[in-house]
């Protein structure tokens, strides 16, 4: 799959098949529209595009503070990698770009930028300036400009749309099991291990502080989980805190992992690390003594666990 920064630089001479859409998450019901497109592409002789943007169209227009995502862009990029689509164009979305008339919005970005001959899109799909132009205006300019419009239905718009609402409402609830289950994968957080205060050292857990940079980015519930991540090409496992560690008196969240059997370090090093199971709320404890026996039952329950998981 190859990645462009903005629509211009992308240049077929093939044309193409496209979708648009944020596609957070790249869950089941996205894949069922990717593949879609991938099917109308092999029977017509068409390359596949997926058109999204960034910064998310919320953080411009109503610069949503609020606005929570299960992935980050580069995440995404990442997941749909796997889908078997041919490009994938990130559009710059400022706030020039949403001025655009939808007369212009279709010949600059789908009929010149993208050689669009198909477009595989939702029957609520609204664009151009004031978002006031609706699918069948995209269907009269597709006669004119010489694309057709697939419209995808109603209940399977609704679908992926009750799939993302359900994976955020659930990972804040902390319940893992039901988003993965929608994701088709396990969820994961991906940042850089920062310097902590070294306090899991010294009761016998060292762990990675991993610093999530990007604001938009959803946070599970606060709590224990049992995790994994490739390190230097070998897939590990271990626990994961996310809270304020309220026991020592913490007042900011962070995200920390201790990674079984594993003496390494890795400060500065980049990791994506996947959710596999919950195992508990954070607790305030009373006094150190208890932390360290609830995270020894944390640690024979996660070991566990995986034991399990990678006999099944």
């Amino acid at each position: 799959m190859k990645i462009y920064n903005k629509v211009s630089e992308f240049n077929s001479s093939i044309p193409t098949v496209v979708t648009i859409g944020t596609f957070d998450g790249v869950h089941l019901g996205h894949r069922k529209i990717i593949q879609r497109l991938v099917n109308s592409a092999k029977k017509e002789n068409l390359q596949t595009a997926l058109l999204t943007f960034y910064p998310h169209p919320r953080m411009v227009l109503q610069q949503s503070a609020d606005l929570k995502l299960i992935n980050t862009i580069d995440e995404r990029k990442l997941i749909l990698k796997e889908t078997g689509l041919e490009h994938l164009i990130v559009h710059p979305f400022t706030l020039e770009f949403s001025r655009l008339t939808a007369r212009e919005y279709v010949e600059e970005i789908l009929a010149k930028g993208l050689n669009a001959k198909k477009i595989v899109i939702g029957y609520d799909h609204h664009f151009g300036r004031n978002r006031t132009a609706d699918i069948e205006d995209l269907k009269a300019f597709g006669k004119e400009y010489g694309f057709e419009v697939d419209e995808i239905s109603k209940q399977d718009i609704e679908d992926v749309a009750v799939s993302s609402t359900k994976i955020r409402r659930s990972l804040e609830e902390g319940d893992l099991e039901k988003a993965n289950e929608y994701l088709t994968r396990p969820f994961f957080l991906s940042g850089e291990v920062i310097r902590g205060k070294g306090l899991g050292k010294n009761m016998g857990y060292p762990t990675a502080n991993l610093k999530v940079p990007e604001s938009y980015k959803l946070i599970p519930k606060q709590g224990v989980y049992v995790v994994a991540s490739v390190i230097d090409g070998d897939k590990r496992f271990g626990m994961m805190n996310i809270g304020t560690n309220p026991t020592v008196g913490g007042q900011e969240r962070s995200i920390e992992t201790y990674f079984f059997d594993l003496d390494k370090d890795l400060y500065g090093k980049h990791l994506h690390i996947q959710l596999l199971k919950r195992i508990r709320s954070e607790v305030k404890f009373d006094g150190l003594e208890a932390l360290i026996d609830a995270m020894k039952a944390d640690e024979v329950f996660a070991r566990n666990y995986i034991k399990n998981r990678n006999n099944e």
